[in-house]
Formats: structure tokens, C-alpha cells, sequence
């Protein structure tokens, strides 16, 4: 990430960070699977899950001011609810969540990728693919972490010039508009449920909080950082939502699920359609590297609070990188057995219990974090909302019904998992800030 000469992060570079995080991998795997859900309302849904995205980002914003620290979210948990199992389980769980995510990612980079493959079962093609960059993303953050991190900004304004190039030529063409009328909705509770399962699109937000020791002029960045990078990202997922729909009919959006934004530009720009294909490949690889990059720090963070065993504090060439492997090998499990809706599900409720989680102990550090309780406690209900939406609308369709029980066991195993590690090692969770008021 870009520094200014003073050493501190200016407002930019911490709003490219929350950019960054959400417009990644996840708008390129989930497009196709929300219209699907949400048909002609898929751009609403999108707006309903950045609603509840700038909700929670005004209680990231409120704490990251009072409690500054490179632990961000576990920070701000354990500053909600103390240093018991509660806070520990849904640390833990924060981590399963990254997990999936790098799940998704690659699942992205897979279905894209295929397209330059002309043989073999697609679906054995893209899970290949997504394993064999999952592995060699591991090699390089072992031997060349740095040099790809410095990358990652010429990644990112790559992806965003061709998604800008994608959208302002998407919007020049003929389109036929009437797919997006209210005809053409779903009911209300289902455009949220549908909503909700692509959510995992705007949990990036919350990597600018990791960066809160290290913001310059907190009280004037962070705002603008936090709650404009929410609304650029709303822009953006409305805009390709109405190209893809303007471009395609549902019928060649479900034979294009997990590719739909390069079927949508080679259908309006012929060959030069494969800067999406290729804006896709760059958004995956650098958001798959820098969950990688997060992920050993995270686990070491965790550690760190006594929430995790003390070899996840160990330096492997100078990186804390044996958390990365752990994500990596759930990631190759997941992105091989499970179908590319179920790894959504599960990221996108992970990421709504924990953003529940983060509101509410805003509410309850309210006063010490000078917040508007009213703001939080409504995204404490916004969340819990649309995480009932979310499950009803998995239970309701028995395909999906078991993707129900493998979220179930997620969050079960999160509680296990801390309350046994506590029992068996008596370590005791600690915090990792000092407070600050500037």
C-alpha cells in the first residue's frame, strides 16, 4: 500500500484499500449467481447489501478511531465483549470466513480461466485451475511476498481502468432495459435473501481498519475512506449490473453463471472483450495474494491476543506465514467439493455475524467511542435481518438446504474450537491496543 512521505497513510491510499478489498474477486464469481437470484432487481440487491455495508462501516469507522490497532476486527471484538469464548469463537469464525473467501476467489480465477482452455470438462478445468493458483500464490508469498505486494497497486488500477472500460462501453451500446423492470423482480423477501448470499462483495471495507495505527489525520481519512470507499463500490456493482442485464437475457446468464461479465463484454465488444476475462484474472490473482499476505497476519494476530497457539507468533523468512497455509488448505477444500453458491452462502454469513457482532459492541462502547448508538443498533437489526433472509432462502430450496448445515457447523466448530483450545491451554485473551482519542 502507498504511503505518504511522513510515513502515514493518507486518505488515497486508505480509501484504495477499502476499493481495493471489495471490488476484487468476488463481483467477477457473484454477478452471475445474484441476477439468477434477483433477476431484474439484481441491481437493488446490491444496493440493500451496501446499505447494510454502510451501516456497519460507521461502527468500524467509530471504533477504529478509539481503538487503533493492527488487529482491526479481533481488536474490536474483544474491546465489545471481552476476553471470553464469545469473543474468541467469532475470531475464529472471522477466520473460516477469510478461508471461504479465498475459496470464492479462486473459484473466480478458475471460471474465468477456462475460457482459454478448449478441452477437458470445464468443471474439472476450473477447479484445477483455482487449485493450481491457490498453490503457486503459497510459493510466491515464500519466496517473493514482498516484491508482490509492491505489485498490488499497479493490480488494482489494472482491474479498475478495464472494469471502467467495461462499463462506459457496456452503457454507449444499444441495451434492452426491460429486463431491469419491476416486473421483473422477485418478491421483497427474496431480493433480500439473494441480497445477502453476494454480500461477501463488501466485506473489504474492514482491511482499513488493520491500517488504523498507521492513518494519517484519522478523523478527517477515515470517513472518507470507510464510507466513500462503501459508495464508490455501490456505484460500481449497480453499473456492471445493469451492463450485464442490459446486454444478456436470464436464460444466457444461467448458462454463464460464473463467468457472466466476459460472456456480457465479448457479446458487445467481440474479441476485445477479453479485458474482462483478463481484468478478472488480475482481480482474482491480487485479491487471492493479498488475502494470503492478511491471512498470516491475521492468525498471528489472533495468537497474539491469546486466542490462538503461540507457534502461529513464529516468522517463516521473516513472514508470519504459517496461518497462510492453514487458509490455503481449507481454501483447495472447499473450492473442490463445494458448488460456487454454497462457498457464497457461507462467506456471506460469516461476514454478517461477524459485522453483527462488531455493530452491537459498538453499541456497547458507545459512549467511550462518541458514536450515535441509534446508527449501530440499526445495523445490529439490519444484519440480523438479513442473515434470517439469507438462511430462509437456503432452507427453502432443498438443493440448497444442506449448504444450511455446512454453515451450522462452521459456526459451531468456531465455539468448539475456542472453548476446547481454552480449556486445554489455560491461555488467556489480551488486547493488542492502547486507546486514542485524536
Amino acid at each position: 500500500m502507498a504511503k505518504t512521505e511522513s510515513g502515514k497513510i493518507g486518505t488515497i491510499s486508505a480509501l484504495s484499500i477499502g476499493i481495493g478489498g471489495m471490488v476484487g474477486g468476488g463481483i467477477f464469481a457473484v454477478t452471475g449467481l445474484t441476477i439468477q437470484l434477483t433477476k431484474g432487481a439484481a441491481p437493488v440487491a446490491f444496493v440493500v447489501a451496501g446499505i447494510v455495508a454502510l451501516l456497519t462501516s460507521y461502527s468500524y469507522l467509530r471504533m477504529t478511531l478509539k481503538y487503533p490497532s493492527q488487529g482491526g476486527t479481533v481488536e474490536f471484538l474483544i474491546r465489545g465483549f471481552g476476553p471470553g469464548v464469545f469473543s474468541g469463537a467469532m475470531n475464529i469464525l472471522l477466520s473460516m470466513s477469510y478461508m471461504v473467501l479465498l475459496a470464492v476467489y479462486a473459484y473466480a480465477f478458475g471460471s474465468y480461466g477456462a475460457v482459454f482452455v478448449p478441452f477437458g470438462d470445464p468443471a474439472f478445468v476450473t477447479r484445477a485451475l483455482a487449485s493450481g493458483l491457490l498453490i503457486a500464490l503459497v510459493v510466491v508469498n515464500i519466496f517473493g511476498a514482498d516484491l508482490v505486494i509492491r505489485s498490488e497497486n499497479a493490480f488494482n488500477a489494472g482491474k479498475m481502468i478495464l472494469l471502467a472500460i467495461f462499463i462506459i462501453v457496456g452503457l454507449s451500446m444499444p441495451m434492452d432495459l426491460s429486463r431491469m423492470a419491476p416486473s421483473e423482480y422477485v418478491p421483497p423477501v427474496e431480493l433480500i435473501a439473494g441480497a445477502m448470499i453476494i454480500f461477501l462483495n463488501y466485506e473489504g471495507f474492514e482491511l482499513i481498519a488493520n491500517a488504523g495505527p498507521d492513518i494519517k489525520n484519522p478523523k478527517k481519512t477515515l470517513p472518507i475512506a470507510y464510507i466513500g470507499g462503501v459508495l464508490i463500490a455501490i456505484v460500481l456493482y449497480i453499473l456492471i449490473t445493469i451492463v450485464v442485464l442490459g446486454h444478456l437475457d436470464f436464460n444466457q446468464i444461467k448458462d454463464h453463471s460464473d463467468s457472466a461479465l466476459s460472456f456480457a463484454a465479448h457479446s458487445f465488444m467481440g474479441p476485445a472483450g477479453v479485458i474482462v476475462t483478463i481484468a478478472a484474472l488480475l482481480a482474482t490473482s491480487s485479491a487471492i495474494n493479498a488475502t494470503f499476505y492478511g491471512a498470516g497476519r491475521l492468525t498471528y494476530t489472533i495468537a497474539k491476543s491469546g486466542e490462538l497457539p503461540k507457534e502461529l507468533e513464529r516468522d517463516i523468512r521473516g513472514q508470519p506465514l504459517e496461518g497462510m497455509f492453514v487458509f490455503a488448505i481449507f481454501a483447495l477444500i472447499l473450492v473442490n467439493f463445494l458448488p460456487l453458491n454454497a462457498i457464497a452462502t457461507m462467506g456471506s454469513a460469516g461476514f454478517l455475524l461477524i459485522f453483527l457482532a462488531v455493530n452491537w459492541a459498538n453499541v456497547r462502547r458507545a459512549t467511550e467511542t462518541e458514536s450515535r448508538a441509534w446508527i449501530s443498533m440499526t445495523g445490529v437489526i439490519a444484519c440480523a435481518i438479513a442473515l434470517l433472509a439469507l438462511c430462509w432462502q437456503v432452507w427453502r430450496v432443498d438443493a440448497t438446504r444442506p449448504h444450511l448445515w455446512i454453515l451450522v457447523g462452521m459456526i459451531v466448530a468456531a465455539f468448539v474450537i475456542e472453548a476446547t483450545y481454552r480449556a486445554v491451554t489455560a491461555r488467556k485473551m489480551k488486547s493488542l491496543s492502547a486507546d486514542h482519542t485524536s
